[in-house]
C-alpha cells in the first residue's frame, strides 16, 4: 500500500471498533475481574448531564484527581475533539500511571488525533505502556495488531487479533467488528484464513466456565467447535490462553477471580504444581481473601 492507501485504511477500516473501543474497555475491566484497588475500575459512563465546560471546570478545579479528567477525555472523544481529549486522558495517565485502561485510552485518542500518521509514535508508545501494565488490555493489543499489519507484517497482525478473539468474552460489544476486521484484512491482503476465525471462538470453551467472575460461558455451537479442533491443536490454543492469564495476572495480582481462573486451568490440563504454585502467589498477593482461594483450590481438588 502507498501512503494514501496506508493513511485511509488506518483511518477508515479502524472505525468499526473505535465506535466500541471505550464501552469495550470497561467492559474489559469489569469481565476479567480487575480490582487493583485503583480509583478507575473502568470508563465513567457518558451519561452525565454536565456539559464539556462543566467538565472542563471539575477537572481544573481538581488537578489531582485522575477520574475527573478521564471524563473530561471520554467526552471530548464523544464530540470528535480528539486533540482535547489526548491531553485530558495524558493528564489523567500523568496522575495515575499504572492504569493501563487510560494508557490505552490515550493513545486511541492520540491515533484519532493524528492527521497525518495512522499510527503516530506517541499513540504507539502509550498502547506498549497499557499492555505492559497489563498484557490482556484488549484495546491496546487490538492497536499493536494494526501497527503491525501498517509496517507490513499482515500475517503477524492476523495472529494477534485472532489470540484477541481467542480471549474475547462470547458476545462482548467488540467481537464482531474484530472478527470482520480479521477477514477484511485476510480479504485485502490475500490471506487465506481458512477455519482459523472458528477456532479462534472455539478456543474459548476449551477452557473451564470462569461462573465466580461472571463471564459468559461458552455457547453450545462453541463448545461442539471446540470438540472438533483436533485434541493437539486443542492443547495448544489452552496452553496459550493459560499463558496470557499467567502474564495478564503478572501486572494485576489482586485479581482474585483471575488467580481461581489459573488454579481451574492449570488443573485441567493436568498441571497441578502449577496450580499449586499460583494458590501460592495468590494468598500471598491477596492474604484478606485466603478464605475464598483456599476453597476455591479444594473445590479442584488441589
Amino acid at each position: 500500500m502507498d501512503s494514501g492507501e496506508t493513511k485511509a485504511w488506518g483511518k477508515g477500516a479502524l472505525v468499526a471498533l473505535l465506535a466500541v473501543a471505550l464501552l469495550a474497555g470497561a467492559l474489559v475491566w469489569r469481565l476479567a475481574g480487575s480490582d487493583s484497588g485503583s480509583s478507575l475500575s473502568g470508563p465513567v459512563v457518558a451519561d452525565a448531564p454536565e456539559t464539556l465546560d462543566d467538565l472542563l471546570r471539575l477537572a481544573e478545579a481538581s488537578p489531582d484527581d485522575p477520574v475527573a479528567w478521564q471524563r473530561l477525555g471520554l467526552a471530548y472523544f464523544n464530540q470528535n475533539m480528539f486533540p482535547e481529549a489526548a491531553e485530558a486522558y495524558q493528564r489523567a495517565a500523568e496522575i495515575e500511571p499504572d492504569s493501563a485502561l487510560l494508557w490505552s485510552a490515550l493513545g486511541e485518542a492520540r491515533v484519532m488525533a493524528s492527521d497525518s500518521d495512522p499510527m503516530p509514535a506517541p499513540a504507539l508508545d502509550a498502547f506498549r505502556r497499557a499492555v505492559a501494565i497489563d498484557p490482556g488490555d484488549h484495546r491496546a493489543r487490538y492497536f499493536l495488531a494494526v501497527a503491525k499489519d501498517l509496517t507490513g507484517d499482515h500475517q503477524g497482525a492476523i495472529g494477534d487479533w485472532l489470540a484477541l478473539l481467542a480471549d474475547t468474552p462470547p458476545g462482548a460489544p467488540w467481537e464482531t467488528d474484530l472478527v470482520r476486521t480479521i477477514s477484511q484484512v485476510g480479504q485485502r491482503e490475500g490471506i487465506d484464513l481458512g477455519t482459523r476465525v472458528e477456532q479462534a471462538l472455539a478456543t474459548r470453551g476449551i477452557l473451564p466456565v470462569d461462573v465466580v467472575s461472571g463471564v459468559p460461558g461458552p455457547t453450545q455451537e462453541q463448545l461442539a467447535a471446540a470438540a472438533a479442533i483436533p485434541p493437539s491443536q486443542q492443547e495448544d490454543m489452552a496452553e496459550g490462553m493459560v499463558a496470557r492469564l499467567a502474564a495478564r495476572l503478572e501486572g494485576d495480582p489482586a485479581n482474585v477471580d483471575g488467580w481461581i481462573m489459573l488454579m481451574r486451568s492449570y488443573r485441567t490440563l493436568g498441571r497441578d504444581a502449577d496450580a499449586a504454585r499460583a494458590l501460592e502467589r495468590a494468598l500471598a498477593a491477596n492474604p484478606g481473601s485466603a478464605d475464598r482461594l483456599r476453597a476455591a483450590a479444594s473445590s479442584f481438588g488441589m
